[in-house]
C-alpha cells in the first residue's frame, strides 16, 4: 500500500479479532481505506454475506489471495505464531474460498503455518487444504 503496489480500496481483511490485533496495524488498514471485517461482523452477517462483500470489494481487477492461517480458530489450526480463540472454522474458510469462484485471480499464498507449534500436524493439513481450495480457484479460471 505504501509503495502504491496494492490498492487499499480493493483490499479486504476477513476475520480480524483479539486484543493483540485490535489496534496494531488495524488503524493503518482502516485509515488507508481497506475493508476490514472483524470476526464479530463475520459471525453476525454470515459467510455468504461476507463473500458478497469480498466480491464487491475486489471487483473484476487482478486479485491476489493471502490466506493467513491465524484467522482460523486455533482448535483447527494451533500451529501458528498468533493463535487467538474465536476464529473462523475450517468449513467457513472453505465456503469462503469456494465462494470466490470467478475472481480474476492471479496468485495466492497461505501464510503463518508453523508446524513446530502443532504436535498434531493438523495445521499443516489445514494449510495444505486451504491452498488446494485456492489452486482449484486458479484452475477454474483457466478452464
Amino acid at each position: 500500500v505504501e509503495d502504491g503496489l496494492l490498492d487499499p480500496k480493493r483490499t479486504i481483511q476477513i476475520g480480524i479479532r483479539g486484543a493483540q490485533n485490535f489496534m496494531d496495524g488495524i488503524d493503518f488498514s482502516l485509515d488507508s481505506g481497506m475493508r476490514v471485517v472483524f470476526m464479530e461482523e463475520f459471525f453476525d452477517r454470515g459467510v455468504k454475506e461476507v463473500i458478497k462483500d469480498a466480491l464487491d470489494t475486489v471487483g473484476d481487477g487482478p486479485t491476489y489471495i493471502s490466506f493467513d492461517v491465524d484467522g482460523l480458530d486455533p482448535v483447527f489450526a494451533p500451529g501458528t505464531g498468533t493463535p487467538e480463540v474465536g476464529g473462523i472454522t475450517t468449513i467457513e474458510a472453505q465456503t469462503l474460498l469456494r465462494g470466490l469462484k470467478g475472481l480474476n485471480l492471479i496468485g495466492a499464498d497461505v501464510v503463518e503455518v508453523a508446524p513446530p507449534f502443532d504436535q498434531t500436524g493438523n495445521t499443516a493439513l489445514v494449510g495444505a487444504t486451504m491452498m488446494y481450495e485456492i489452486l482449484c480457484l486458479l484452475a477454474d479460471r483457466f478452464k
